[in-house]
């Protein structure tokens, strides 16, 4: 039997007791807190727990934001089901669905509040929401907290109207770098870092088994011909732009370079340089071939074609049009692209090995579950029409709110329901777009496809922990070769690979006493129907998980004479120096 958290606030045996959980909540409840455990590994019970307390020991109300209506719905389903408040007292959930007008009368009539940050920070600013009122704030998916977002804004919202509320900030994956962990921590107020790797003794029983796999599939000779005018013309602009000054980057053509680009444009059309217009008008073409080019090679004819497609729409609803992207779509090149893609039929690898690995799936594990992960809207409809055939399976797309050029996107209760669907099998394959990403709970989500990688370290990390969340699981990376696609996942791989680095490092900046248990006094676990104390719980887990050493050798050192250096190696510089401390092999 395993072994329950008891709190007053908390129904008994709905929380397993996780002994490294248990050491972030007697941080968190100390002060305000960055909480950065892997993902699966119960970032949201340890909130809940945090929430208990806080309710408990004072009179104030607890405020979960999260970024999603998708994930307000989950929390808000989540904390009626685990806590035990009394009769008087409910917890409710607050979108933007609601109107301003209806809630007003919702603040301050409950104590715990589940809301998207867009709604908190306009009802602050309008005066409708009193935060003095708030004793805690709850940051879900807190990596968001950056620039001039409305997360970030709630922060110094509610430490201007009560500056001893304590915040938690919880995410997988905070950001790559130092500055990236250090705005998340400045815009949130927080003081200290919880953090913990899935490779550490605590955590080690409970991370499941994920396997994950690069594909690197080949692209077809004829999406590359297809592509070919379109990188010719790009490869063009991009040369004038050089010789301009305005594209600096060497090497092959990026997204980033042409952003640089248009940006250092825009800095001189605000200088009121006259060439600089043409530029601008010709980067924007830039970017429009490079991901159309780019479409073609990663993703195939189908996305392809739907994004021309789009375009044309785009440019039928404008009134008065839009002269460069006019200018585009009647080009000869875009002319003979577009007839081309209304004329083929699928082509690219990717697709068949989707087809083979969904096949393999359903006829291993009929009953499992498996998202597949695109960038774009276009290419989930495709997938969804390219599997949808398979016998057993029962496909559907996932996808955000918004409607874009003429694509309508899905309403925050057509996406609950879709969920719901999905976890209980009606779908067994949720074709999703990024709104898949975060802190989603599918817990038999037995296979994650994606269907190209991302270069980001922070989706690459919640796509990923879409799958194993109970059980092991499996994670397929597409890779088209020769691609964009590969820069991608080398990107991905080395942020990720730095992102522990730097959340050591601002951890050692920042100073945050943290009483050692302290405070769990309040918490109980039920353990073979024995209550003990929490401390001693997780005093106990320590020592049962700690990590044996290796015996010492204790042989003299005089007596032994190294005959080689191989019998002998050098200690790698790595294991020498400090966590988080890098060496001068970083800067090569």
């Amino acid at each position: 039997m395993r072994p329950m958290i008891s709190h007053a606030l908390l129904v008994d045996e709905e929380i397993e007791a996780r002994a490294y959980q248990l050491e972030a909540v007697n941080t968190s409840l100390d002060s305000s807190t960055l909480l950065v455990l892997p993902t699966a590994m119960g970032k949201t019970a340890v909130q809940w727990m945090v929430i208990a307390e806080t309710l408990r020991s004072s009179n104030g109300m607890a405020l979960l934001i999260a970024p999603t209506n998708a994930l307000v719905d989950q929390q808000h389903r989540g904390l009626e089901r685990v806590m035990n408040l009394p009769e008087n007292e409910t917890i409710v959930k607050i979108t933007g669905s609601i109107p301003p007008a209806k809630r007003k009368g919702f603040w301050g009539k409950h104590r715990i509040v589940v809301a998207t940050p867009q709604v908190v920070r306009n009802d602050a600013i309008k005066g409708i929401l009193d935060l003095s009122n708030v004793s805690l704030l709850v940051v879900d998916e807190a990596h968001r907290a950056t620039g001039n977002a409305a997360v970030a804004q709630v922060g110094d919202l509610l430490i201007n109207a009560n500056n001893k509320a304590t915040i938690l900030g919880a995410t997988a994956s905070p950001g790559w770098n130092e500055s990236a962990v250090e705005q998340v921590c400045e815009k949130l107020h927080l003081k200290g870092i919880h953090v913990r790797g899935s490779n550490e003794p605590m955590l080690k029983p409970y991370a499941s088994n994920l396997d994950v796999e690069e594909i690197r599939v080949p692209v077809p000779n004829e999406l590359r011909e297809m592509a070919r005018p379109l990188e010719l013309w790009l490869e063009a602009i991009v040369d004038r732009e050089r010789r301009l000054g305005h594209y600096l980057r060497s090497g092959i053509i990026t997204i980033g370079g042409l952003n640089e680009a248009m940006s250092r444009v825009q800095q001189a059309i605000a200088r009121e340089e006259r060439m600089a217009y043409r530029s601008a008008g010709d980067l924007g073409m830039a970017i429009r071939l490079y991901n159309i080019s780019n479409l073609l090679v990663c993703q195939g004819i189908a996305a392809s074609r739907e994004a021309m497609r789009r375009m044309n729409e785009r440019l039928r609803q404008k009134e008065k049009g839009e002269k460069k992207l006019r200018e585009f779509l009647e080009d000869p090149r875009i002319r003979n692209l577009q007839n081309e893609l209304e004329k083929s039929d699928e082509i690219h690898s990717k697709v068949s090995f989707t087809r083979r690995v969904v096949r393999q799936e359903i006829s291993r594990n009929p009953d499992g579950r498996m998202i597949i992960f695109a960038n774009y809207r276009d290419t989930v409809t495709a997938i969804v029409s390219f599997i949808e055939d398979i016998p057993g399976v029962n496909a559907t797309p996932f996808i955000g709110q918004s409607s874009r050029s003429g694509q309508d996107g899905m309403s925050h209760s057509e996406q609950i329901n879709r969920l719901d669907a999905f976890r209980k099998g009606e779908y067994n394959v949720l074709v999703a777009t990024s709104v898949g990403e975060e802190g989603l709970d599918i817990p038999r989500a037995d296979l994650v496809l994606f269907y190209e990688p991302v270069g980001s370290e922070i989706r690459t990390i919640q796509r990923r922990g879409r799958t194993g969340r109970h059980d092991s699981g499996s994670v397929y990376v597409l890779i088209a070769q020769g691609t964009r696609d590969e820069g991608a996942t080398a990107a991905a791989a080395k942020r990720e690979e730095k992102m522990l680095i730097a959340i050591k490092r601002v951890k050692h900046k920042r100073y945050s006493f943290n009483p050692d248990l302290e405070m769990l006094s309040t918490f109980k676990v039920i353990k073979e129907n024995e209550i003990i104390d929490a401390s001693d719980f997780v005093i106990a887990e320590r020592e049962r998980l700690r990590e044996e050493l290796e015996p010492v050798d204790e042989t003299p050192v005089e007596d032994v004479v190294a005959e080689s250096k191989e019998e002998f190696p050098d200690i790698p510089p790595e294991r020498r120096r400090r966590g988080g401390q890098s060496g001068l092999e970083e800067w090569y």
